[in-house]
């Protein structure tokens, strides 16, 4: 059997992940290696100017199938991307890039800002975002464990 290359993960075709720096406790996201670039669930996106440099504000849902739980983001935009979206039609994304914490390991992400009501997921992880960080194992699903509804309760308990 061949050895894990160190300081990679193994990760499902679905995974909770974390984006602290968005106050953003737990989002299932779907592993996609046939996408390049990673997208986050965004709505009311507004760019705004702070101290010279730009920014993004959005709003999100991260929980699948609900709309109670939301709030507001902010980043610095580190890009604008045309993308082509999976039924084919191309738009530009304001790119955020923030930290994602996956099992034990964090690292820097770039994630695409688009609205994803229409997705079963609220966050894709591409390769660009998978790169040196992961493999897949498509068989799998939630590698670095569940998260309960209870426990999506007391993260999300003041947003509720």
């Amino acid at each position: 059997m061949p050895t894990l290359p160190r300081g990679k993960i193994i990760v499902g075709r679905s995974e909770w992940c974390q984006l602290p720096e968005l106050n953003i406790p737990a989002i299932k996201m779907r592993v996609d290696s046939g996408a390049k670039t990673s997208a986050l669930h965004a709505f009311n996106i507004s760019p705004f100017i702070r101290d010279g440099v730009e920014w993004v504000s959005f709003d999100v849902h991260p929980l699948q199938r609900t709309r109670t739980v939301s709030f507001r983001c902010e980043a610095p935009i580190v890009d604008r991307r045309k993308v082509k979206s999976t039924s084919g039609i191309a738009e530009q994304r304001y790119v955020i890039k923030v930290p994602m914490v996956l099992g034990k390991l964090s690292w820097d992400i770039e994630l695409t800002l688009t609205n994803r009501d229409s997705m079963g997921y609220r966050m894709l992880l591409g390769r660009q975002g998978m790169n040196k960080h992961v493999l897949i194992d498509p068989s799998a699903t939630l590698n670095h464990g569940r998260i309960s509804d209870v426990r999506l309760k007391a993260l999300y308990a003041d947003k509720l």
